[in-house]
């Protein structure tokens, strides 16, 4: 817990310093994979498969992660998540094999949208619950999900300089999974937590956690229409552009998207948590749609960063509601439940993305992904606007 006087705890200090290596990582590869695949051989059907496969091991990481994290603690759980990080990228170096560069992907957990997904979420999200004073957890998370943002967009502005030259990425990537490590590493080790004492408390939020769990999926399922690798390569498709102009553009998305986080901790003690949760996030995907019936670069370019200053404000807002509605003991299972619950449908979608795009039309995802958004937001409120939390 974080002392008196003090923002944050030693362990929450610790997360966000691990969150920044990776999430810089993120960005950068986020870009930079969906391209080396495809000059690697690559089509779009082949690059939706791959971006599926990808999430589909980060849910099974993050299913996964619940029950260690509860016997032994979060701590030792994440030192070996950032193992598997350290080995990807050893595999990213000394490869040129799509599938194998897939399948490193798939380990090392790597992103593949804007927003983190799956086991280090999870379980950061829950420590620096843990970490930091009740009156100020909302805006605690709001700049835990901010230094992602600006690390992974500072990682999109690396590829602009990097260019095509793939390698230095890939040894960054690897220099983080080591950061990682050592940051985890000197954690204070939190008490393991015995089953029987778990049982005995009782769980009364789960009914609540499972319905959360599958509107969330909704949500997730409609964001994987509209990933960043995807994105990017509509934008390479549709426009042309290269990988300068992606990184360039990819980098106003991260740091709007942490300027929207931002947004979240001013209006949320204002219009309350479910308000700001839904609201902001059903006009973002408004601009979402527009960014599809742009006939233009520069247009496009516009809605997608007008949709990114809003999108991410539901994110610090639903991770506290999630995190106050639930008592202390439930927190892993809340969290591991809901976070694979939307790796996994977004697993789904990228698949289908890819041979929409290539079979149907190149821009109907942005349809099919703001208007099953948009779906989900009413769907969410008309849930949670009358639950109460602690």
């Amino acid at each position: 817990m974080a002392r008196v006087g003090s923002r944050v705890g030693h362990n929450a200090r610790l997360v966000f310093i691990a969150k920044s290596a990776r999430t810089f990582c993120y960005g950068a590869l986020g870009i930079l994979l969906p391209v080396y695949l495809t000059e690697l051989g690559f089509d779009a059907r082949q690059l939706g498969i791959a971006v599926t496969l990808t999430l589909l091991a980060s849910t099974a990481m993050t299913f996964t992660v619940r029950w260690p994290a509860e016997r032994w603690g979060p701590r030792a759980t994440l030192m070996a998540q950032s193992a598997l990080i350290v080995g990807s990228a050893i595999v990213f170096l000394l490869t040129r094999q799509p599938w194998v560069v897939v399948a490193a992907a798939m380990a090392g957990n790597v992103a593949v949208s804007t927003g983190e997904t799956g086991p280090f979420l999870s379980l950061e999200q829950v420590i620096v619950t843990r970490d930091a004073a009740r009156e100020r957890l909302n805006t605690t998370l709001s700049y835990y999900n901010l230094t992602g943002y600006a690390a992974a967009g500072l990682g999109a502005a690396a590829v602009t300089q990097l260019g095509a030259s793939h390698r230095p990425l890939f040894a960054l990537f690897l220099l983080s999974g080591l950061t990682q490590l050592v940051a985890y590493g000197l954690m204070r080790r939190e008490p393991s937590r015995h089953a029987a004492t778990r049982q005995a408390a009782g769980t009364p939020s789960r009914p609540l956690v499972r319905r959360l769990a599958v509107i969330f999926a909704l949500d997730s399922f409609a964001g994987g229409f509209v990933v960043q690798s995807l994105l990017a390569y509509w934008f390479y498709t549709r426009f042309g552009l290269g990988l300068d102009a992606l990184g360039w553009i990819f980098f106003g998305v991260q740091i709007l998207s942490g300027l929207s986080l931002l947004l979240a901790a001013r209006v949320a003690p204002k219009l309350g948590l479910v308000n700001t949760m839904v609201f902001s996030h059903l006009i973002s995907n408004v601009f979402l749609i527009g960014v599809a019936l742009s006939p233009v670069a520069w247009l496009a370019v516009t809605f997608l960063l007008a949709r990114h200053l809003l999108s991410q404000m539901d994110v610090p807002t639903r991770q506290t509601f999630l995190m106050l509605a639930v008592r202390d003991h439930e927190r892993e299972h809340a969290a591991s439940i809901t976070n694979m619950s939307r790796t996994l449908a977004q697993s789904v979608s990228p698949a289908l993305t890819g041979l929409v795009m290539q079979g149907v039309w190149l821009t109907a995802p942005f349809f099919l992904g703001g208007g099953l958004k948009i779906v989900y937001d009413l769907w969410l409120y008309a849930t949670i606007r009358h639950v109460k939390t602690s």
